[in-house]
């Protein structure tokens, strides 16, 4: 479940908790919320377990993968196999608490999460996918709230800067594997853009930020969410250009940093509906 590193969920759930915010009108369901968190970390669980059978050959070659516990032969397949489905049921469960509507449409994500880990071996941009896959919890929080799959074009703006969002986090996390993924032959942001890849970054900041407030113009957003996603968006550009690429620790410290851009939007979603 990768507990012991609760960054990965954390990016999951905060596009969730932007939806829920910005779909209440300054009445969230503290409910909704928690069950919505909850069913994040077993959502990320499940996922987690399935990339660990997937990918146990590919960990095994991975100096920072080698100890999971499929890789490592701790978990054997089945019951690694048997924890993530078991898992994936009961965040449906927890969902449908919230509204049926909501437990379908992350019943729905549930093949892409399936689809990710075969990504990095098919198609040259996996994180690409991976957004696609992340960004689904903005859909899964505008159910939670509003108990209805039909979404106004706000949804699709928070959607937007999730998945721009997960293609910069993702694609710094990836350069602490590159060597192995080029020696291996699977795929990564990190090759694939190489050493223009803090000028992809610096795209995917103004299109996630673009997003964000773009989904906060079709709301009756204040003025303090446009400032706060600014100084959103000069903090995740800071942490561009401080990470240094070929540093494993650089990376995976900006990697777990990027959940104080998430927190901001957050913070910005709820002071827009009281300035």
């Amino acid at each position: 479940m990768r507990l012991d590193r609760p960054t990965g969920y954390v990016l999951y759930l905060l596009p969730g908790l932007w939806a829920v915010v910005l779909a209440s009108d300054r009445r969230p369901d503290p409910l909704a919320v928690v069950l919505l968190a909850i069913a994040a970390v077993l959502v990320r669980g499940a996922a987690c377990a399935v990339n660990d059978v997937i990918d146990r050959e590919v960990d095994a070659r991975v100096a920072r993968t080698v100890s999971r516990p499929v890789a490592s032969g701790t978990v054997s397949v089945r019951n690694a196999l048997l924890f993530a489905a078991a898992q994936a049921v009961v965040a449906l469960l927890v969902l449908a608490v919230v509204n049926v509507e909501t437990s379908v449409v992350a019943a729905a994500s549930y093949p892409l999460i399936v689809a990710y880990p075969y990504m990095k071996r098919i198609f040259f941009w996996p994180s690409a996918f991976l957004a696609l896959v992340m960004s689904v919890y903005a859909l899964i929080g505008w159910t939670a709230a509003t108990g209805s799959a039909h979404y106004p074009l706000a949804v699709y703006g928070l959607y937007a800067g999730g998945a721009f969002w997960t293609m910069i986090h993702d694609a710094i996390y990836s350069h602490q594997d590159k060597e192995y993924d080029r020696h291996i032959g699977v795929k990564s942001s990190a090759l694939l853009f190489g050493g223009a890849t803090k000028a992809w970054l610096a795209v995917f900041t103004v299109l996630s930020v673009g997003g964000v407030l773009w989904a906060g113009s079709q709301t009756s957003m204040g003025w303090a969410f446009y400032l706060i996603v600014a100084l959103a968006g000069i903090f995740l550009s800071y942490l561009i250009v401080r990470v240094d690429l070929d540093d494993p620790k650089s990376c995976w410290d900006t990697f777990v940093s990027n959940t104080y851009f998430g927190w901001l939007i957050l913070a910005a979603t709820v002071a827009g509906q009281f300035t």
